[in-house]
């Protein structure tokens, strides 16, 4: 077990993403996989730039609003909702309205 407080985590810059700071909480690697947990705040008009990731994701809001478009298709998610995402999909995500938007990131790496 692992616990990791409140107070605890590293800054990050996550590439492609716009008005946003992150807050990487834990980084565990067993056998095959690393997981990677982290917090991402969203400024109004934040967001990130359409692109792929060869990751699993899931997008938890916490606060605020989001817009996550892929190839096709839209998805509105207010708190309490989450998204997946698999590898190879593409994404975009924009915060909708003039409040902040904060998520909880959960990334599987192959």
């Amino acid at each position: 077990m692992k616990t990791v407080k409140a107070t605890e985590g590293t800054p990050y810059e996550a590439k492609k993403h716009f008005n946003m700071w992150g807050v990487r909480k834990i980084g565990i690697e067993e056998g095959t996989k690393r997981l990677n947990v982290s917090q991402s705040h969203f400024l109004p008009n934040g967001g990130a730039e359409m692109s792929p990731s060869d990751k699993e994701r899931v997008y938890y809001v916490l606060g605020g609003s989001i817009t996550v478009r892929g190839k096709g298709e839209t998805h509105l998610l207010k708190v309490g909702d989450l998204i997946y995402i698999a590898p190879g999909e593409e994404r975009e995500i924009k915060v909708n309205g003039n409040e902040c938007a904060s998520t909880l990131v959960i990334i599987v790496e192959p």
